[in-house]
């Protein structure tokens, strides 16, 4: 039965590969008037279109943070100068298209998902929404209630508010430090006009691709840009912040009188666009088996160790491990002590030869829809080119022992850790690694 299992995986790899390449073969780049277009090329009846913004939290200050997403909802949602909100959500619904957005760190995306036989009508919408947003008095109330409505619960939610700590505590003074969903009291201040503002000014050529995923051909899909969004004004360059390492480590302990403990520990990590990337993604993953197997199995100190790459973040790449437990200094103590082993002595052949086979099994297992398949390219461009996606395979399968014990031991050295919970159940030294020298680590409180 073990060995079926084994057989079944590696065939469901290799299909998901044959079939993932030659999907990947299908992909074409060219320029419309100033748009840069991706364009996946699918049997599939289902279309994604998704119109990538670059800059994410570098375009706003830390006093308007959320107000990107703000826009973006409010552009969305709010109806075009055209259809009101109403008659916008009845026409988008009558189809069954769905149109969305979001903002993240570094980018932020307005979406389409629809169906090929509707393809002409919803990509009027879509672009309607982009090019025509009806930012009313009326609509920006509501959707201004329900965001910080949103981001108070976000608030009020541990892990939710752990991440956001943490985020805060290692990129102290940078873009990252800003939420991109904002916190109640910067949405409370931003008024219909910054909104308004903050958009026109945006949406400009310069900082914009898309992406498109589906049964489309070339020729209309010209046509349609070139008549919609290639209208748009070049506007300016995003201006990206310096990758800034914390090779110091800054830890921060607030202290809350919870059932159940909340910790991160984040680290230096590589750009995904590089060897090293690829590696410390495998790396950390390979972490999280280990982690789940030492804290989890052997010791019962938590329900959910874990350890991960964010892939999704471009700029300034971090790797973080993660736990909650009511048992805060010995399950620090097993975290920290498998990643030393690990810098010292090494991964194992086996662990990286079963981690290929299971990561790219479920990387091509989540390409299966064309949002998916918009997003992994999306990511790779924005990582620097788009063809990382075609080729992540081949990236994958070329990564050795070497290559991922080293970025361990490379990026490993540093931690910085957000703590959330009871205070007096840690102490300073307990954030230390075995192999760090004793010296006062800051600590906020």
């Amino acid at each position: 039965m073990k060995n079926f299992k084994k057989y079944l995986s590696v065939i469901i790899l290799l299909v998901g590969s044959i079939s993932f390449v030659q999907s990947q073969s299908n992909v074409e780049e060219f320029n419309v008037n100033g748009i840069n277009v991706i364009l996946k090329h699918s049997p599939k009846e289902v279309i994604n279109a998704k119109l990538y913004i670059i800059g994410g939290t570098s375009n706003y200050s830390l006093k308007n943070e959320g107000i990107e997403n703000f826009a973006f909802q409010l552009a969305t949602t709010g109806g075009t100068k055209s259809l009101n909100k109403l008659e916008y959500s009845n026409a988008a619904n009558q189809i069954g298209a769905r149109i969305n957005a979001n903002s993240d760190y570094d980018y932020g995306t307005i979406s389409l998902t629809c169906i090929n036989k509707y393809w002409d009508k919803s990509w009027q919408l879509f672009t309607d929404a982009i090019m025509n947003p009806n930012f009313t008095e009326e609509e920006y109330e509501l959707l201004k209630a329900k965001l910080i409505t949103n981001a108070k619960q976000t608030n009020a939610d541990p892990d939710n508010h752990l991440r956001n700590l943490a985020m805060s505590n290692v990129f102290n003074g940078k873009n990252y430090a800003k939420n991109p969903q904002g916190t109640a009291e910067s949405l409370q201040q931003i008024t219909l006009n910054d909104l308004s503002e903050y958009y026109s000014n945006l949406i400009g050529k310069n900082r914009l691709f898309l992406v498109v995923a589906g049964n489309v051909n070339k020729e209309d899909l010209t046509k349609k840009v070139n008549s919609t969004l290639a209208k748009l004004p070049n506007g300016t360059k995003a201006t990206l912040e310096n990758r800034t390492p914390f090779d110091t480590p800054n830890n921060v302990i607030e202290d809350k009188d919870i059932a159940t403990n909340y910790i991160r520990g984040y680290m230096n990590a590589p750009k995904l666009n590089s060897k090293e990337g690829v590696s410390m993604m495998l790396a950390m993953q390979i972490l999280r088996n280990r982690l789940w197997i030492e804290v989890r199995t052997k010791r019962g100190l938590s329900y959910a160790p874990s350890a991960f790459y964010a892939s999704s973040i471009v700029n300034n790449p971090y790797s973080a491990i993660y736990v909650t437990t009511i048992e805060p200094k010995e399950t620090i103590k097993v975290m920290v002590d498998e990643i030393d082993k690990i810098r010292g002595d090494g991964f194992s052949a086996k662990e990286l030869t079963d981690m290929k086979e299971s990561y790219l099994t479920q990387h091509h297992m989540g390409l299966e829809t064309m949002v998916s398949q918009t997003g992994s390219l999306g990511m790779a461009e924005l990582n620097g080119d788009w063809k990382m996606a075609q080729e992540f395979d081949k990236i994958v399968n070329d990564i050795t022992l070497e290559d991922i014990n080293n970025v361990v031991k490379k990026y490993g050295n540093t931690i910085s850790w957000t703590y959330l919970g009871k205070k007096d159940m840690i102490t300073e030294n307990d954030f230390l690694q075995p192999k760090q020298l004793k010296k006062d680590t800051p600590v906020k409180e």
